[in-house]
């Protein structure tokens, strides 16, 4: 239980980063399957799957196409203490792969 509790946290904050960059985010959970939040902006669309670790390195055995459906599909990695990264799939990441949201946010 308190593990489904964390993920929709990480999750919700993640939303709200979307949000505040003039996003709409729609979640969508085990509803769609691969991607917790559908985001939507200008006419793009980009789907996220949300991942949230305390280690230095996170293994990461889901979909790993960078589209699904024709759109785009990020991976985004909440490694605590403000430092998530956002990269296209990868069965290994640690806090150094990919960017920074923050970066992303402001050129997306």
């Amino acid at each position: 239980m308190h593990t489904k509790r964390k993920g929709y946290r990480v999750e919700r904050k993640i939303r709200l980063l979307f949000q505040k960059s003039g996003w709409t985010v729609i979640r969508a959970g085990a509803s769609l399957g691969e991607a917790d939040l559908i985001c939507l902006k200008k006419g793009r669309c980009i789907l996220l799957q949300i991942k949230s670790t305390n280690k230095k390195t996170l293994y990461y055995y889901g979909y790993n196409k960078h589209e699904f459906e024709g759109f785009p599909f990020f991976l985004v990695v909440d490694f605590g203490y403000n430092k998530i990264r956002i990269l296209p799939p990868n069965q290994k990441i640690t806090g150094a792969d990919g960017e920074l949201l923050k970066s992303f946010l402001k050129v997306y």
